[in-house]
């Protein structure tokens, strides 16, 4: 019997929400690890964490962090991942990197397992983990996709506070007990921006998640218009999409319209997202059965429901698909990946 090979992996940004996710899937899926990094922040180096039943004390990640790492799995922020993951590939690790920062540079795949596993093979050190909104509507889209092909896509986000981090749920649970209190609001750090004006987002909602460009979308809305069609391959998809913020702690929900280039029958796509791998099918309006944040919180899986076709054209659909955005939308997204790099696939 042959002995599986083991792996150097390291974590950057341990502490964060995402690291933290990254760090129990590697645990829970028992990833054939020989040793491990916990890599941070000077201001988190020195904290521990248990893993495996060890506590294991996080390190401030510095270039010379990633000598005989073989994979490194980022998510500190672009920044940080612009710094160090060019020194992390010189010392031979395979990086998967769950900021922006190399995702649209084309000589990186931006990969989804369901969609375009493939791509992986192509790599030279670095894969990209494409944003959590576009990852769930991808993977939902892909089988669609490829038995109809797709002309257009409109979408809305709801997204979660916790796609901002952990500030951003202190901030969600202190306004909503001001208000409950009758006491004044005083918002701190949503939208997440450079401008110093923030808003309420208890009991509210903000149609702004990341910084506004020259064409009136922000970057968030042009991060899932380029990411979908560098991961389907595929320009000619139109894409536009209104991403809003809410107050909901985890899971990001969508409104997408799609337009599909062959006629369809419903039910044919419903068996066809029931089929498709990573795919729930949550579907009974009788029973009032469709996908809920609070019933994505905590799961890998991606939940689709209300499919119906649409009244003005018989060649679109209309679908609701909710996700957790710190597993399927980051952590457990960039695991896979990593699981197809250390474990030959037959």
């Amino acid at each position: 019997m042959s002995t599986q090979t083991l792996f150097n992996v390291a974590v950057v940004g341990a502490t964060g929400a995402v690291g933290e996710q990254i760090l129990r899937l590697l645990e829970q899926r028992n990833f054939p690890i020989a040793t491990i990094k916990l890599l941070s922040s000077a201001r988190s180096a020195g904290k521990t964490i248990e893993f495996k039943g060890r506590q294991l004390t996080v390190e401030e990640a510095t270039p010379e962090s990633f000598r005989g790492v073989d994979i490194a799995l980022f998510s500190a922020g672009g920044d940080v991942s612009k710094a160090l993951i060019p020194h992390a590939v010189e010392h031979g690790a395979v990086c998967i990197d769950n900021t922006n920062a190399y995702r649209m540079d084309p000589e990186t795949p931006l990969v989804v397992p369901e969609v375009n596993m493939d791509k992986i093979s192509g790599h030279k050190g670095i894969i990209a983990n494409p944003n959590c909104s576009t990852i769930q509507m991808v993977a939902a889209l892909k089988p669609l996709y490829d038995r109809y092909g797709i002309s257009r896509i409109i979408v809305s986000t709801y997204q979660a506070v916790s796609g901002a981090g952990s500030r951003a749920i202190d901030e969600l649970q202190r306004q909503s007990q001001e208000v409950l209190s009758g006491n004044d609001v005083k918002p701190d750090m949503l939208p997440v921006s450079s401008l110093p004006v923030k808003h309420q987002i208890a009991f509210n909602v903000i149609p702004q998640i990341d910084k506004f460009q020259d064409n009136g979308f922000t970057l968030e809305e042009m991060k899932m218009i380029r990411e979908t069609q560098k991961i389907m391959g595929d320009d000619s998809i139109e894409v536009t999409a209104t991403c809003v913020r809410v107050p909901v702690v985890y899971g990001h929900s969508e409104s997408v319209y799609v337009e599909l280039k062959k006629d369809f029958d419903v039910q044919e796509i419903k068996s066809l997202l029931s089929d498709a791998p990573g795919i729930v099918l949550v579907d009974d309006p009788s029973t009032q059965q469709y996908p809920l944040a609070t019933d994505a919180a905590g799961k890998n899986d991606v939940f689709v429901g209300r499919v119906r076709r649409d009244l003005s054209n018989p060649r679109a659909l209309n679908m609701w698909i909710v996700s957790d955005n710190l597993l399927k939308g980051a952590a457990w997204n960039a695991v896979q990946i990593a699981e197809y790099i250390a474990i030959p696939q037959s």
